[in-house]
């Protein structure tokens, strides 16, 4: 049944990208024709044209700050067309770990509709080279927020809840979804360290027949392995006895895990005490070793999660990593159809049917020079453009991505880095992916001490007296003595690239880079914060760096502050 599926959607994914154009001009007419009365559409005097030259001359492209206000006429209840013919009834919400603001973003059937198509051709592409067996089970460290209601009544809910729990998307995705050994209740639990636990031991309970472990990000699944080394005793005993651990209190959580445990199992509980004894100074190849039966590891593991990569590796051993599909909370865009490629080789190609897409020269953030889908050229790096069933037209959804080829006619995207520029002062243009590299460079001189960067953020300290200069929050897995951390910030400081900060630096108009070694915890305090914030788990991204706006994420970080240095690098 599987093989079949997958075939057939294979086929159908060939036959879209080979006619990438059309199905383009296709998908544009369909969303203009089906919005055509939106009060947004109707002020732009596009008068009933839906070719891509008129859209392109009348509608302008645009940031979230110039839809907010009719995001919050619709988030207040307005039943008119505001953004989409029909009315939005639902909303998802952005994390708003980059910003530390949550974003709302209109959400509804269509999208359901148009999207299904991009989990199911990963999975064909997937499946084709690691197949699941039909009983198969998996082990997803997923976690789904809690709806909320905005003032006009709307429901409120992250993209990946609100996906998740449509009956439309359950219906599609059953003939293709292997059983989930976490009850419903762990996945919609109130408390996320409960819920992490409770998915540990129900894999524990399942581990002969898990044959894949997910998450959305890699992150979560880091994170899964690293309370699996602090708990793994606990388990054990639970699993020995057959009784829950006395820290799981919320009774539906509670109840639903009980049932699972149906008597007390020595002989599991013996193997994988023996399994975690023999691994417990290094923990490498955990997962192979306590699932045994795991075909990959999947989630996104492109962008800020590439830093998760190394210590995913290391508690993998040798079961591949597979990244997932490329998306955001306004919508998705490609699938990996390269399951094999190791994640910092992933590439995804653009469906051409699910939206329509433009692309921005980087080096030439002129509007005017906004390209098609297939008029993009390999080698070149892009802003993306998106325009949906969302009601969202033209709009830039802040992604930088480089084409590295094309499948039939439409284009390989490599995941770059977020737009903004994340470090800057005055003339400096520091990135996300400089400041990764940069933490990379000055990382290796932990390893002689066997200390490893747990987590890291960055942001800009300015004052009226002295110059601005960058300040790294780096969290580790031990204690480093002052020498080492005190070369890491040099390293650091040399290891921006950027000739504006470079060149500042060395006639001091930018003040000597800090780096402050936070407690244990600290980010793990972040993603509890977010959590209680309404956000969910499951899609925390740690923010790379710090805004003023984040007043509670610049709190948590200064008030854990161990150490500090300042960089002798440039005097």
């Amino acid at each position: 049944m599987q093989e079949f599926i997958g075939l057939k959607v294979i086929e159908e994914f060939e036959a879209i990208t080979k006619d990438a154009e059309t199905f383009q001009r296709e998908t544009l007419k369909k969303i203009l024709t089906e919005n055509g009365s939106a009060e947004y559409l109707q002020s732009l005097g596009l008068n009933g044209r839906t070719d891509p030259e008129s859209y392109r001359a009348c509608v302008p492209i645009v940031t979230y700050k110039d839809l907010e206000p009719y995001i919050q006429r619709i988030a207040g209840g307005e039943a008119s067309p505001i953004l989409t013919g029909e009315p939005i009834k639902t909303m998802s919400v952005s994390s708003g770990t980059t910003e530390g603001k949550p974003k709302l973003v209109p959400f509804n059937d269509k999208f359901i509709e148009t999207v299904i198509q991009v989990p199911k051709t990963s999975f064909a592409y997937r499946n084709r080279e690691f197949p699941i067996g039909i009983n198969g089970k998996s082990l997803e460290i997923t976690y789904k927020s809690n709806n909320s209601k905005t003032k006009g009544g709307l429901d409120v809910a992250s993209v990946t809840t609100n996906i998740a729990t449509s009956s439309q998307y359950k219906t599609s995705m059953k003939p293709i979804q292997s059983l989930c050994c976490s009850p419903k209740e762990v996945i919609f639990g109130s408390d996320f360290n409960q819920s992490l636990y409770c998915h540990l031991l129900c894999g524990l309970i399942f581990r002969d027949e898990i044959q894949f472990i997910s998450s959305i990000f890699a992150h979560n699944i880091v994170l899964a392995f690293k309370t699996f080394e602090q708990v793994w005793e606990e388990l054990c005993y639970d699993i020995r006895t057959g009784v829950l651990s006395s820290r799981i209190t919320v009774p539906d959580v509670r109840s639903a895990v009980t049932k699972l445990m149906i008597r007390p199992n020595p002989e599991l509980a013996d193997l994988i005490y023996k399994k975690c004894k023999g691994l417990s100074k290094c923990w490498y190849g955990l997962i192979p070793e306590v699932f045994p039966n795991v075909k990959y590891i999947y989630g996104v593991m492109t962008g800020s999660m590439e830093h998760y990569l190394k210590k995913l590796k290391h508690y993998a051993g040798e079961v591949p990593l597979v990244s997932s599909s490329y998306g955001a909370s306004e919508g998705w865009i490609g699938a990996n159809i390269k399951p094999k490629l190791p994640p910092e080789l992933v590439t995804y190609v653009v469906f051409p049917n699910i939206g329509y897409f433009e692309f921005l020269p980087v080096s030439d953030k002129t509007e005017s020079k906004a390209v098609g889908l297939t008029e993009v050229k390999v080698g070149e790096e892009y802003e993306i453009v998106v325009t949906n069933v969302l009601g969202l037209y033209r709009y830039r959804i802040g992604d930088v991505v480089k084409v590295m080829g094309f499948h039939n006619s439409s284009p390989e995207l490599k995941f770059v880095r977020r737009r903004n520029l994340i470090l800057n002062i005055n003339i400096d243009k520091s990135t996300e992916k400089d400041l990764q590299l940069a933490v990379e460079e000055a990382a290796k001189l932990l390893v002689e001490e066997r200390l490893e960067v747990v987590d890291y953020t960055s942001l800009v300290e300015c004052s009226s007296v002295e110059s601005g200069h960058y300040v790294i929050f780096w969290e580790l897995n031990g204690e480093g003595s002052d020498e080492v951390l005190g070369e890491c910030c040099n390293r650091l400081d040399k290891s921006f690239a950027d000739a504006g900060y470079v060149y500042s630096r060395k006639i001091n108009t930018i003040g000597a880079l800090e780096l402050r070694i936070v407690r244990s915890g600290t980010f793990q305090k972040i993603l509890e914060h977010f959590v209680a914030s309404g956000g969910s788990a499951s899609q925390l991204k740690t923010p790379r760096c710090v805004g003023p706006a984040n007043i509670k994420v610049l709190q948590i970080l200064s008030s854990n502050v161990v150490k500090s240095y300042f960089s002798t690098a440039y005097q």
